[in-house]
């Protein structure tokens, strides 16, 4: 049984830095692309980050520079490290695994950690 946990998630000022963490069991987790994506308030779900097996990875223009994601494959965990923060990543943050070597292509999501940026 797959389980897709995220925590990490809460009310940070402008600036501030938070660390979502998200937790897989019930995958072979190293052999699976681990992203983040978040739903702001009223808007589609987008792609923040992404990072593959072997540590490839690939950001949203909008968090470049801004944001960090990366795994820990003997503790089956990916964190979005999330620095300087602004109102506009307000948003409900979701964990999504990925195996794309299966078919059809099998992934599971979390959840969801709400995180708000605000004065």
């Amino acid at each position: 049984q797959v389980q897709v946990v995220e925590s990490g998630g809460g009310l940070v000022q402008p600036g501030g830095s938070l660390r979502l963490s998200c937790t897989a069991s019930g995958i072979d987790f190293g052999s699976f692309v681990m992203a983040w994506h978040r739903q702001p308030p009223g808007k589609q779900r987008e792609l923040v980050a992404r990072i593959t097996g072997g540590g490839v990875t690939n950001y949203a223009v909008a968090v470049k520079g801004q944001f960090t994601i990366a795994r820990d494959n003997a503790k089956n965990t990916v964190y979005l490290q999330m620095n300087s923060l602004k109102p506009e990543d307000t948003a409900v943050y979701y964990c999504n695994a990925l195996d794309d070597s299966s078919f059809p292509v099998r992934s599971y999501w979390g959840q969801g950690t709400q995180v708000t940026v605000s004065s």
